[in-house]
C-alpha cells in the first residue's frame, strides 16, 4: 500500500501534507522515486509561503544560490559545460522508435531502463522536494496540472517564481490527471555544480506523461515545467486538437481604450522579448502560450507566471522594464553572470564590466581562457534572470489570471532576415499564414552567437527543438484548428533585420511599435491595406500618420518603398528552400505545398508585369 509506505518515509507533518490529496496516483508516482531515488529527507512544498521561504533558505544553506548586495536578489551558477539544452542527450521515447523529422527519438523501454539505472540512489544523503502546479490559469478549461519531483532546492525555487502554485487544486480535486516530472542534479563539485555530465540525460515518455532530467541544473533540462512539459502539452495538444506554443501573449492598446490581444513566435535573437516587453504596451507572457477553441474563438493564456530571460545585451535604453526590475530589490535568480563584490553584471549591459570577480567559470579576469583555448567573457551568453511577471510594471494582471483566456486577435511571426521578408505583412487567410509565413520561418545566424554569418535556419513556429509529434500531424492540427474557428486570428510576419543595399538596417528598433499599431487596426477593420503576391501590406499614409501620431517622426516615401519593396528572387529562393524542407519529409499535409505553389505562381505573373524588384506603389 503506498500511503503505508509513505507514512513510513515521511516525517509525521510531510505525511499530513500528502495524506491531504486523495490520489491514487500521486501516491504510486511519489512511493516509486522515493523508493529509487532513495533521499534521506522529504519535504513538500504546499501553497504555503512559509514553504516557499524554506524553499528558498535551502537553496542558500545548500550552496546552490548565494545571496547578492541587493535584498531578495541571489545568483546561481550551472557547472561550465552545462549551460544550454543538451540536445545530444535529450530523446523522445517511443514504443518503437520510430524516426521522427528534427526529433532524437528512443525505444521507450530502452530509455526507461537508462533513466531508472541512473536514478538509482541517486539522491541519497540529500533532501526531495515535492511541488504541485497548475500549467495554465487555476481551475481553468485551460489548466494542466503537474507534479515536480526534485533534490535541487534552486528548481524548486525557481519554479515556484514561475508558475502557479496548486497544491491546493490538487486537494480539492481527488484523481486528478497529472504531468509528472523527475529530477536530479546528481552529484555535485566543490562550487555546487553538476558533476557526471558524461552521464546527463533527459528524456520525455509521451506515453506516460512524464519527463526526467539527470545529472543536470542547467534550468532549461531541469524546470521540468518549462521545455519538458512543452514537448508533453504539444502532444497533448495534438491529440485533444488545440494549440500548445512557443509564444509571448501580448495586448497591443488601440484607439478608444481598446485593447487587442497576440501571441508571437520568434527564434532567438529575433526580437521576441523586445517586442512582448515594448514600451506602453500590456504584457500577458513572454515565452510559452496555449491556444484553444472555445465557442469558436481563439483564446489564449500565458502557461507560465514569471520570466527565464536572456540577460545578455538588456540595457537602460532599449530594455527599460527589465533593467528596473533588475535593479530594484524584487526576489530575482541571476544564472551564470558576472559577480563583483556582490553585484551582477552581463555582457552587452551598456555599463563598464570589472575585470574581475566570479562567474560560471569559477574566479575570472579579463582574458581567462577555457581549457579548449576560448577566452570566456564575463557571463555566459545564455546568463539567465529568473523574476516573478507580477513585478513588470507593464503587466497585464487581469489578462494573465483570466480563465477563460483572452480572445487572439492575431498571430505573429517572425524572424531574422536581410533580404526578403518585408518589415510586416499580413497573410492573405489562416491556411495561407499557416504555411507560407508561420511554417516558412527562417533566421539567418549572427556571428556574435554562432562564428558564421548570414546561414539560415529553418524553424517552423519557432518550435523546431521542442517539438515531440511528427511535423506533419503537427502542422495538419495547426491547420485543421483553424478551420472550426468562426472569425480565426489573423496571421501576420514581421522582420526587424531587414538591410538596404549598403548593407545598413531599414528600420530603427522602435519601428515595431508602428507594425503592432497597424495590426491592431487591421484587425478591426480600421484600414485598407494593399494585395501583393505575398499577402497585405500596409498602405503609405497609414504608416507616415502612425509615425507622426506614435513616435512624432516623419516618415518618408522612399524609406517606405524600400522597405516594401517586393524582392521577387529572393523569395522565390525562399520558396524553394521551404518546399524541399517539407518534400524530404513524410506525411506533410497537401495544403503545404497548395500554398507554396500558389505564392510562386503569383510572383511569378508579377514578375512578368513589373519585374525582380516591385515597388510598393505598383500594387495601389
Amino acid at each position: 500500500m503506498p500511503l503505508k509506505y509513505l507514512k513510513e518515509r515521511l516525517d509525521e507533518e510531510q505525511f499530513k501534507k500528502i495524506e491531504k490529496i486523495k490520489n491514487e496516483e500521486l501516491y504510486n508516482f511519489i512511493e516509486r522515486y522515493i523508493e529509487v531515488c532513495n533521499p534521506s529527507k522529504v519535504f513538500i512544498v504546499t501553497d504555503s509561503e512559509d514553504d516557499e521561504l524554506y524553499v528558498r533558505n535551502r537553496a542558500i544553506i545548500y550552496q546552490e544560490e548565494r545571496l547578492l548586495n541587493t535584498p531578495g536578489h541571489t545568483v546561481h551558477f550551472d557547472n561550465y559545460y552545462d549551460q544550454a539544452r543538451d540536445k545530444e542527450h535529450t530523446f523522445v521515447l517511443t514504443p518503437t522508435c520510430e524516426e521522427l523529422p528534427y526529433i532524437r527519438t528512443k525505444k521507450r523501454d530502452e530509455g526507461l531502463k537508462e533513466i531508472h539505472d541512473l536514478l538509482i540512489d541517486i539522491m541519497e544523503g540529500k533532501e526531495m522536494f515535492i511541488l504541485f502546479f497548475s500549467l495554465g490559469p487555476k481551475n481553468s478549461e485551460f489548466m494542466v496540472p503537474a507534479v515536480q519531483i526534485t533534490d535541487s532546492a534552486y528548481i524548486a525555487h525557481s519554479e515556484l517564481m514561475l508558475y502557479r502554485k496548486a497544491y491546493g487544486v490538487f486537494v480539492e480535486n481527488p484523481d486528478l490527471e497529472f504531468l509528472k516530472f523527475v529530477h536530479s542534479e546528481g552529484e555535485l563539485d566543490e562550487r555546487k555544480t553538476s558533476k557526471n555530465l558524461d552521464k546527463r540525460r533527459i528524456m520525455i515518455d509521451l506515453m506516460g506523461n512524464t519527463a526526467y532530467a539527470v545529472n543536470t541544473q542547467y534550468a532549461g533540462n531541469t524546470i521540468g515545467l518549462k521545455k519538458p512539459a512543452f514537448r508533453l502539452t504539444i502532444n497533448k495538444a495534438l491529440e485533444e486538437g488545440w494549440l500548445s506554443e512557443h509564444m509571448f501573449l501580448m495586448g497591443v492598446n488601440g484607439p478608444n481604450g481598446r485593447v487587442s490581444y497576440f501571441t508571437g513566435a520568434f527564434p532567438s535573437m529575433c526580437g521576441k522579448t523586445s517586442t512582448c516587453m515594448i514600451v506602453g504596451e500590456r504584457l500577458v507572457g513572454d515565452d510559452l502560450s496555449f491556444i484553444k477553441d472555445i465557442n469558436g474563438e481563439a483564446r489564449a493564456v500565458n502557461v507560465e507566471y514569471g520570466v527565464f530571460g536572456i540577460i545578455q545585451g538588456v540595457n537602460k535604453d532599449d530594455d527599460p522594464y527589465i533593467w528596473n526590475v533588475l535593479h530594484s530589490p524584487h526576489e530575482i535568480i541571476f544564472s551564470n553572470v558576472l559577480v563583483h563584490e556582490g553585484k551582477p553584471y552581463w555582457n552587452d549591459m551598456g555599463e563598464e564590466i570589472p575585470c574581475e570577480g566570479e562567474n560560471h567559470s569559477g574566479r575570472w579576469w579579463c582574458g581567462k581562457k577555457d581549457r579548449e583555448g576560448n577566452e570566456i567573457p564575463p557571463s555566459h551568453k545564455n546568463a539567465r534572470f529568473t523574476a516573478r511577471l507580477k513585478y513588470f510594471p507593464n503587466l497585464d494582471a487581469e489578462a494573465l489570471d483570466a480563465k477563460e483566456g483572452v480572445k487572439l486577435s492575431g498571430i505573429i511571426y517572425g524572424g531574422r532576415d536581410s533580404d526578403t521578408w518585408p518589415p510586416v505583412c499580413e497573410a492573405f487567410n489562416w491556411q495561407h499564414g499557416v504555411v507560407t509565413k508561420g511554417a516558412s520561418i527562417e533566421s539567418e545566424t549572427t556571428a556574435a552567437t554562432l562564428g558564421k554569418e548570414g546561414v539560415r535556419k529553418y524553424n517552423i513556429m519557432s518550435i523546431l527543438d521542442f517539438l515531440s509529434v511528427h511535423i506533419g500531424d503537427y502542422l495538419e492540427n495547426y491547420l485543421k484548428f483553424g478551420k472550426k474557428l468562426k472569425n480565426p486570428p489573423k496571421i501576420f510576419a514581421v522582420n526587424y533585420f531587414l538591410r538596404g543595399e549598403k548593407g545598413e538596417w531599414l528600420n530603427s528598433k522602435l519601428d515595431k511599435k508602428i507594425w503592432l499599431k497597424w495590426m491592431d487596426l487591421r484587425v478591426h477593420g480600421e484600414v485598407d491595406a494593399i494585395e501583393t503576391p505575398i499577402g497585405y501590406l500596409p498602405k503609405y499614409e497609414d504608416l507616415a500618420r502612425l509615425f507622426k501620431e506614435v513616435l512624432n517622426r516623419e516618415y518618408s516615401k522612399e524609406d517606405y518603398e524600400k522597405q516594401f519593396t517586393i524582392r521577387v528572387p529572393k523569395l522565390l529562393e525562399k520558396i524553394e528552400r521551404i518546399r524541399k524542407i517539407y518534400e524530404d519529409i513524410a506525411f506533410v499535409p497537401k495544403e503545404v505545398f497548395k500554398e507554396l505553389d500558389e505564392e510562386e505562381k503569383r510572383l511569378k505573373e508579377a514578375k512578368k508585369k513589373y519585374g525582380d524588384y516591385i515597388s510598393p506603389f505598383k500594387f495601389y
